[in-house]
């Protein structure tokens, strides 16, 4: 939950890599991927070896591509594609390319399989169930599911509603730094930190077009840090300057 300045970190939160939990039948299918749809049976078809599912996970990690259940909010011409179908349209779903980090099998006993995934922003777990059955022979609907985590954000560590309505909210709070944890970053001094808060872009000739930074060549977006570590703003580069995109305020003692 975003808080004050950090509400307009949200966006970055869902750009991160996300862990789940889910739970198939095999052996069903439904229009929706989920028991919400029009459930139907398959008793016909055969039941998949633990090692064949395992082989048709293995298959599904890397960049893939994956076709998105009808029932979702995804926009085709101009509708979401859920209300067209609710409609009475049928709707052809576009292909797109997803990023599954890992994918693991932790508990077969069929006709329900579970599985736990770490994967990029727009993949549909249900869809991801599905391809994985028909690796295997067979069809699946989702059963259950649940998010683990999000980045560095672990269920785990949720709070509660409870203590939420109860506690000091100011005690639960945690630094804007550990919602763009998947950001390059660059550090900003004093006087560079006070050029972002006018709206100012910072020196082209200190920090050039393109950082050198493994995981992405070709930035589109910064993280500018304070030394005592707060963050300043993201960066887009423009008029041949990286400028702020957004900018948070900072404890300026902390900056001297």
């Amino acid at each position: 939950m975003g808080v004050g300045p950090a509400v307009r970190l949200i966006p970055y939160l869902q750009q991160q890599p996300k862990r789940y939990r889910a739970v198939f039948q095999l052996g069903r299918l439904s229009d929706s991927g989920d028991l919400e749809g029009d459930v139907s049976d398959h008793p016909h078809l055969p039941s998949p070896s633990l090692e064949q599912l395992q082989a048709s996970a293995r298959q599904l990690v890397g960049s893939i591509e994956q076709t998105p259940p009808a029932h979702s909010a995804i926009w085709v011409d101009g509708q979401r594609a859920y209300k067209r179908v609710r409609a009475g349209e049928t709707v052809e779903m576009p292909t797109r390319v997803v990023q599954i980090d890992s994918l693991e099998i932790t508990r077969y006993d069929y006709p329900e399989m579970e599985f736990d995934t770490v994967c990029g922003s727009g993949t549909y777990i249900r869809s991801l169930g599905v391809d994985l059955a028909r690796g295997a022979g067979s069809v699946a609907v989702m059963s259950y599911l649940r998010r683990l985590a999000v980045g560095t954000f672990q269920v785990g560590d949720a709070i509660s509603l409870k203590r939420l309505r109860e506690d000091d909210l100011s005690t639960m709070l945690v630094p804007c730094i550990e919602g763009i944890e998947h950001l390059p970053r660059i550090e900003v001094d004093s006087q560079e930190s006070r050029r972002l808060g006018h709206g100012l872009c910072l020196d082209a000739e200190r920090f050039p077009s393109q950082p050198e930074d493994e995981r992405d060549v070709a930035m589109t977006e910064l993280a500018a840090i304070t030394a005592s570590g707060q963050l300043r703003a993201i960066l887009r580069w423009k008029h041949e300057a990286w400028c702020p995109y957004k900018v948070f305020p900072v404890d300026e003692e902390a900056t001297q």
